[in-house]
């Protein structure tokens, strides 16, 4: 069984932010992976700049950031297997989502997806769906959950939480 802890740096969690848990778990079960222990921290693109420039050597927010650890632990005599982190700053997501002219909603579930693959062992080097397997990977999943949702409508219509 896969468990996903969501967490949240400088913000609060969303109320929305245990539909993430399921949504991530869909993609778990997707892919064919079990017993993951999975951390998706959502922060501010001011969190992100700090660990993309620790990690990465760039001082400049980015949507998300993949840390793996790919380590298994023992818990009540199954051996549970700890992927790494996944950090989604939500300033940014935003503004991609106003660039690619989707929501953020849609895009959400794309980093999600995203960041679960590089946890999965796979990587990419341009943008470009057409050249790269993981990106095409990517969206198909989103395609096959493109009914699903994390962020209620009305919260992306504007309406209070």
């Amino acid at each position: 069984m896969n468990n996903v802890i969501i967490s949240a740096k400088e913000i609060s969690l969303p109320s929305w932010s245990s539909s993430i848990c399921g949504f991530a778990l869909k993609v778990l079960n997707d892919i064919k992976r079990d017993n993951w222990e999975l951390s998706i921290l959502l922060c501010t693109d001011k969190i992100i700049t700090e660990l993309n420039a620790q990690y990465r050597n760039k001082n400049e927010p980015t949507d998300i950031l993949s840390f793996s650890l790919g380590s298994e632990i023992q818990e009540d005599g199954i051996t549970k297997y700890l992927p790494g982190d996944i950090v989604i700053s939500l300033d940014t997501l935003k503004e991609n989502a106003e660039f690619f002219k989707t929501d953020e909603d849609k895009e959400l579930r794309r980093l999600i997806i995203h960041g679960i693959l590089h946890l999965n062992g796979m990587d990419h080097r341009c943008i470009d769906i057409e050249k790269e397997p993981m990106l095409a990977l990517q969206e198909e999943i989103l395609d096959k959950f493109k009914n699903e949702r994390i962020i209620p409508q009305k919260i992306l219509n504007g309406e209070k939480e």
